[in-house]
């Protein structure tokens, strides 16, 4: 699992328990997912089609520094399916899984197209061969 992204939980991002609103840890989640979709797709028209089953596992509270973590589980022929974890940065305690976020490559028109990508490719080796 690589973690990409990393929050800080500030007094907005609370619920009435003090604790991070969950609401708020699944907008940063799909966000995360989009990103990386739009990434490894190389297209900017990516949409999540569904979300598996929502594991939460433990709580941040304010000030806590978490990371989002994103694998890809499967290319399929228009879609990608990924997998995440969100832990707590120090203790890399797990906050939350969610075993299938599944994204769908879409054309001009709004429609699924086929994005033809079979590995996850990073950025960094693109540019390398531009």
């Amino acid at each position: 699992m690589r973690y990409h992204t990393r929050k800080i939980v500030k007094p907005g991002d609370l619920n009435s328990n003090e604790t991070l609103f969950g609401g708020r840890l699944l907008e940063w989640i799909d966000e995360e997912a989009a990103l990386y979709g739009v990434i490894q797709l190389e297209n900017k028209r990516v949409v999540t089609k569904f979300m598996s089953e929502i594991n939460f596992v433990s709580s941040a509270v304010q000030g806590d520094i978490i990371e989002i973590g994103m694998e890809v589980v499967k290319f399929g022929r228009t879609s990608l399916i990924l997998n995440c974890e969100v832990r707590n940065k120090l203790t890399h305690k797990t906050i939350i899984q969610v075993e299938n976020i599944t994204l769908v490559n879409l054309d001009e028109n709004g429609m699924p197209t086929p994005h033809g990508k079979t590995k996850v490719e990073f950025v960094k080796n693109r540019l390398a061969q531009d």
